[in-house]
């Protein structure tokens, strides 16, 4: 028993001193962001758009730390400056309102030219992969297919981005497990009730009662990649169809999407457009009307 003790207070010791040591490596931006990647966040971030001008500031900061730390490499396919900050948005959308928040379990994001498999071969009728966070001698990377990156910010109504899935996958793993709860953001006392309302939207997509993405019925870890990626996408429907768990999500990320999302319709419409949900009516008296928490 003293030895089993002896061994796990030294693993103690060396994931501290490790985890230490990549803070301390940390590195923070020292210049003025550039007007070309503020051009790319205008054209190609939604989110970024719904900011006010302080929160800009810090997102801009953020990505900006990002890539400062962690490397975007190509693996036969070019990456250009775009590419660099759809990443970069990708990681830090989810973590925003933590404005304290590392990466320091990624070092390196692999873009492929296309699908692939768990071999990372890019060839063969099994390459069905669009991203993956890395494992074993592929720790601390991640792997994601271009085309799926750039497909995450272009179509907004699928409840899709691949690149976003994959970096909730990567917080979740923050406390040791890929296990769909991540108890480094999710605090005690919704513990309990987030397991419990998983299993049940589980449930009701093995029943084909859902509008989630059926994938998230694989398992709890992939059903919180699935379920954010529709928070962030689509949050209106997401909280109209799925009041409780919007409601325990924004607690997750401590974010009401629902008003970055109305901030972003009421600069993309005018208040007596059609609304782009399809009801029939007037922007204003449906997805524009103010919400209150």
């Amino acid at each position: 028993m003293d030895v089993i003790i002896i061994i796990a207070v030294a693993a103690i010791l060396i994931w501290y001193l490790l985890h230490r040591k990549k803070k301390n490596n940390w590195r923070t931006p020292s210049r003025v962001f550039s007007k070309e990647w503020r051009l790319i966040l205008e054209n190609k971030v939604v989110f970024y758009n719904a900011l006010s001008a302080e929160e800009k500031s810090r997102f801009e900061f953020k990505i900006q730390e990002f890539l400062l730390n962690c490397r975007v490499t190509g693996i036969n396919v070019d990456v250009d400056v775009t590419d660099e900050i759809l990443v970069a948005a990708s990681a830090i959308i989810p973590i925003f309102a933590f404005p304290e928040w590392k990466y320091t379990n990624l070092s390196e994001v692999l873009l492929y030219p296309g699908s692939f498999n768990d071999k990372f071969e890019t060839t063969g009728s099994d390459t069905n992969i669009l991203g993956m966070v890395g494992t074993g001698y592929m720790e601390g990377k991640m792997i994601l297919s271009k085309p799926a990156l750039h497909h995450g910010f272009v179509n907004e109504s699928d409840k899709k981005n691949t690149a976003i899935h994959e970096f909730v996958h990567l917080i979740d793993k923050m406390d040791g497990a890929v296990d769909g709860l991540p108890s480094i953001l999710l605090e005690r006392q919704y513990a309990i009730p987030w397991i419990d309302l998983i299993n049940k939207k589980i449930e009701e997509i093995y029943e084909d009662k859902s509008d989630i993405n059926p994938y998230g019925g694989t398992n709890k870890a992939e059903f919180f990649s699935v379920a954010s990626e529709y928070f962030f996408e689509r949050p209106k429907l997401f909280a109209r169809t799925h009041p409780e768990l919007y409601k325990l999500m924004s607690e997750v990320f401590n974010q009401d999407m629902q008003v970055r999302d109305m901030k972003k319709m009421n600069q993309l419409l005018g208040r007596n457009s059609p609304c782009p949900c399809g009801s029939g009516v007037k922007f204003k008296k449906c997805c524009g009307k103010p919400h209150y928490n």
